[in-house]
Formats: C-alpha cells, sequence, structure tokens
C-alpha cells in the first residue's frame, strides 16, 4: 500500500481526533515527491540554493565548506538569485522529464531569507503552475509565513525539529535570533519549539503536508526521539526522518560519535509504530538535482 493511500489523524487541543484525506490532486503531489512517499524513487527534485542567511546556530551545522563530493544539508557551490534559479529550472527540466518537485533548502533557512525564497517561487510558478512547490525551514519564522506559503502554492514543508523540550534544545542550538533579539539556553529552546508546533499546526489545518526532520545526536537527544515523533504527530506531522549526525569539522559536535545504521533503523521501528517513517533520506546538498 502506498503510504498515500493511508489516512492523516491529527490532534488537536480542541479535539481529541480528527482524520484529513488527501484530496485528489495533494495526493497526487505526494505519490510523486521522492522524499514523501518511499514507494516511489522514479520522480526527481531541484534544490535551488537562493536562501544562504539563517536565524540559529546549530551546534552540527558549518556553512562555509563546499566539496564536490560532500552531500549534506546546508552545503551549495554558490549562491544563485531568484532569476537565476528560473533560468536553472528551466534547463533542467528540458532535459529532465521527470523533475517534479522545486525545493528550497538553504543552504541557510528558507524563511529566513523569504524574499528570495517568495520570488523565487513567484517566478517559477509563473512559468510552471503544474510543479510541485517544497521548501524546508529550522520552524522558527512558520508562524510569520504560513499563510504566505499557502498563497504561494507550497505544498510540501520539511520543520527540522531535534528536541521537545527546551533543556535539550540548550545543548543543541548555540542561539536563537528572533525579531532583532538574540536567546540562549532554555529561552531560546522554548521560543523554538513553540514557534515550531504553531508553524506545524498552522500549515497542516491549511492541508500542507509536513515532514519532520529529526538528527540523532547520541547522549544528547537519541534517547528523546520518540517523544518527538509523538508530539509532532499530534501536531499533524505526516511522515518523520530521523538521519544520523554528520559531524562537520568546525562545529561544536565535531567530535560527537555518529548513530549507527543499526541505531538508526532501531529508533525508526520504534517510532514507526506512531508515526510513518521516512527509510530513503540521502541528506542531500542544498543544491541538489536529480532522483534520490
Amino acid at each position: 500500500m502506498l503510504i498515500t493511500d493511508q489516512l492523516i489523524e491529527r490532534k488537536t487541543d480542541n479535539q481529541a481526533s480528527d482524520f484529513i484525506f488527501f484530496n485528489t490532486k495533494m495526493k497526487q503531489k505526494t505519490m510523486t515527491h521522492p522524499c514523501y512517499n518511499g514507494c516511489n524513487h522514479e520522480n526527481a527534485r531541484i534544490h535551488l540554493p537562493v536562501a544562504p542567511k539563517c536565524n540559529i546556530q546549530c551546534n552540527y551545522c558549518v556553512r562555509k565548506f563546499d566539496c564536490v563530493n560532500e552531500s549534506r544539508p546546508g552545503v551549495a557551490t554558490r549562491i544563485i538569485s531568484p532569476g537565476e534559479a528560473l533560468e536553472k529550472y528551466i534547463e533542467v527540466k528540458k532535459t529532465m522529464a521527470n523533475l517534479s518537485v522545486v525545493g528550497i533548502a538553504g543552504p541557510g533557512d528558507a524563511l529566513c531569507d523569504f524574499e528570495n525564497t517568495r520570488k523565487t517561487l513567484q517566478l517559477i510558478k509563473e512559468y510552471d503552475s503544474d510543479i510541485t512547490f517544497c521548501l524546508s525551514t529550522n520552524g522558527l519564522m512558520l508562524p510569520n509565513h504560513a499563510d504566505e506559503l499557502e498563497a504561494l502554492g507550497v505544498s510540501h514543508v520539511t520543520v527540522t525539529i531535534n528536541a521537545v523540550d527546551p533543556e535539550i534544545s540548550a545543548r543543541i542550538y548555540k542561539y536563537v535570533r528572533y525579531e532583532g533579539v538574540e536567546y540562549a539556553g532554555y529561552k531560546a529552546g522554548a521560543l523554538l519549539l513553540k514557534n515550531q508546533l504553531t508553524g506545524l499546526n498552522r500549515l497542516t489545518e491549511k492541508g500542507i503536508v509536513c515532514k519532520v526532520n529529526i538528527v540523532v545526536l547520541k547522549g544528547i537527544n537519541d534517547f528523546h526521539i520518540p517523544e518527538i515523533a509523538k508530539t509532532v504527530k499530534q501536531s499533524g506531522c505526516y511522515i518523520v526522518n530521523i538521519m544520523p549526525l554528520i559531524p562537520v569539522q568546525g562545529s561544536e559536535f565535531e567530535h560527537l560519535p555518529k548513530a549507527t545504521t543499526e541505531e538508526i533503523m532501531k529508533l525508526r521501528k520504534e517510532c514507526g509504530r506512531l508515526i510513518l517513517q521516512m527509510q530513503h533520506c540521502r541528506q542531500c546538498r542544498a543544491d541538489a538535482v536529480g532522483s534520490l
């Protein structure tokens, strides 16, 4: 059974449980999205690196390095303008007939650099109104932009949520910058979590399909991951992607051990009792093109 044939159970504060079925258009978009439908590896996506800015500092993230053989989030050979992004999409589409998704995954945060993100989506939408729009975000600015994402035609959003306990978040994020103020420690974690869950609820209420990425940080959040899965399901999340840390030289967590494949699969199996699991993630670059 395709995962898009399954229903989503969403729980909110005001109602114990309600069920949402994909409409025909959203079901088709999800079936042809290589990250959201594990039964389909035939469709391609293009990530357009138009958003270099970021408003939080994760202790595992360094964006200044780039190697053509390096595949991880936060990496792009160069930043392109919205106009260049349209040109790149047109050129790739000419030679890649199975291109079904345009994604913005940084290399910073798509909503921190929202002017570039908005213009890129507008330009491509004018050229090709049938393409699926997807973006990735840390979720800090989701409450501010949820309405406009719907208006722009964004149908799929990935939010990285590494903790639902601000005490744990305080160990993961060096700082959070929001509306001109820099927060650290517990306050940073509490603010980030509040905005992530508020934004996730708003998106799912609008019918936008959401995926939550969780980076496994051994000794920091690995024991906490089932609680994250439970919490985001209650906010309407459709599928969870549990990923190993990629240690990066120069980051705070460069010496943190990477979770093994066996450890990742064990977590996916445990959390799979709660919510659908993405099994085929390649932790793609911000300028990735092609099939997974």
